[in-house]
């Protein structure tokens, strides 16, 4: 069987967050492959701790990731204050001896060095175009999570475990694996807490996830880390404004300084992204008598939802990413999509100048007192009952290929990739007996 055959198989997808299906990604050709070891999400702490933990595992799994798309050269990204990590990852290629082929690639420490389109810049010098992504200029990106992932499937075992970082304003901070289909309640107790009456939970990174609406949920392979705050926390505050809280407060108050265009990461690489004048447009929606210029509105399905024109750039608080969404809704509504004029891209002159630094960010946003190790423990958590998504991934959702009553064991195909279709398989947890099977989540209940 071919690794990218054994990829699919072990259902594999991106673990950094987006979930695309790896092995659609790695049966394309390209220059350079490229991991993404940036993890420039405040307080999250796993791409940083595998490197350290499994660094032969990592780098053999990317190897043959470049190998199978073809790549020149295979190049790690990690923020170079990562010292201690950066040394065991030299020392292990050379040791591995495939320092002719993988290579470390420093990254600055700014946010978002992890956005792909950002890295795809640092690492290799290529824009990406608008409304494109990496391969269009030779490179495919994997998360480091994902290049674990593929050493594991080369041996034939499926993603069936996920690691987690726990964060924020609680007593215990640290990063764990668990099984898939996790409740996710039991990873927050983790923390410390047992009562969550006071506390808003973010699913995934401070500046892009979402605070989420209730903790019923369970572990997918999507999932990155929970970040806990205070239900006061004014960056709680900040993200659960309602859409529209943002529209009035945005209609209000935009003085049109052009901070909010002028430090988007997206618009710094060239791309003709202007959030200040979505404000504007927003303002213009609400005369009814104003031009509606849906031309020039296409550009807010640029905005690749870093958040830092809201939670940094706006000097008076405002929410330049909601006014992008805003037309991005209507936009989607209408059938309308945005097309670039022109194919090549270059980076703007002032970029050098404009990029973030993470500490700053961490202080302005309210984490500066959280942002402290997690380490990785040995926390184990055995649920009794695991629920597994069939749709945790982007593409069709899985189709069961386990029945209620049906014994399963740890690693066993439970859900498959619909015929024709872009998905990724799935695979049971733990060992036990399937309690429900349906078009939303399979349900294995331990022995």
């Amino acid at each position: 069987m071919s690794l990218l055959d054994m990829v699919k198989e072990a259902g594999i997808i991106g673990a950094g967050g987006a979930g695309f299906p790896t092995h659609a990604k790695l049966a394309s050709k390209a220059d350079y492959i490229l991991l993404n070891g940036a993890e420039c999400e405040p307080l999250l702490r796993v791409d940083q701790q595998l490197m350290e933990m499994f660094p032969d595992e990592i780098i053999k799994g990317f190897e043959a990731a470049g190998r199978l798309v073809n790549a020149d050269k295979a190049i790690i990204g990690i923020k170079g204050k990562h010292k201690e990590v950066i040394a065991i990852l030299q020392d292990r290629i050379k040791e591995l001896q495939v320092g002719d082929y993988v290579e470390v690639g420093l990254l600055p420490d700014i946010y978002p060095a992890g956005d792909e389109q950002v890295l795809v810049y640092e690492l290799t010098g290529r824009v990406v175009p608008e409304v494109g992504i990496p391969i269009q200029v030779g490179c495919v990106v994997i998360n480091s999570e994902t290049a674990l992932n593929i050493y594991h499937a080369s041996a034939g075992r499926p993603v069936t475990e996920k690691y987690i970082t726990i964060a924020g304003d609680i007593p215990n901070r640290m990063t764990v694996k668990v099984p898939v289909g996790t409740p996710i309640i039991d990873v927050l107790k983790l923390s410390g807490i047992e009562n969550f009456d006071d506390y808003a939970v973010i699913d995934g990174g401070p500046m892009m996830g979402p605070v989420m609406s209730n903790l019923d949920g369970f572990v997918t392979k999507k999932n990155k880390g929970f970040v806990i705050l205070k239900k006061n926390h004014p960056l709680i505050r900040r993200k659960t404004a309602t859409k529209e809280q943002t529209k009035r407060i945005n209609r209000a108050s935009c003085e049109q300084c052009r901070m909010c265009t002028d430090m988007c990461p997206r618009f710094l690489l060239g791309h003709a992204t202007q959030p200040h004048k979505m404000m504007r447009s927003l303002m213009y929606a609400a005369n009814t008598n104003a031009p509606n210029d849906l031309e020039a509105q296409k550009v807010a399905q640029l905005c690749c939802q870093c958040n830092l024109c809201e939670l940094f750039a706006c000097p008076i608080g405002l929410y330049p990413k909601a006014a992008n969404n805003f037309f991005r809704e209507k936009l989607a509504e209408q059938g309308l999509r945005y097309k670039p004029t022109k194919e090549a891209f270059e980076a703007r002159s002032a970029r050098e100048h404009r990029l973030v630094p993470s500490k700053r960010l961490i202080a302005r946003i309210g984490l500066h007192d959280f942002d402290k190790p997690a380490p990785m423990t040995d926390n184990s958590l055995s649920p009794l009952v695991v629920k597994i998504a069939t749709r945790q991934h982007v593409g069709a959702p899985a189709v069961p290929v386990v029945s209620v009553g049906e014994h399963v064991q740890a690693g066993q195909l439970i859900g498959k990739i619909p015929e024709d279709s872009l998905g990724a398989a799935i695979h049971a947890s733990i060992s036990g007996t399937v309690t429900e099977s349906g078009n939303d989540f399979i349900a294995i209940r331990r022995d």
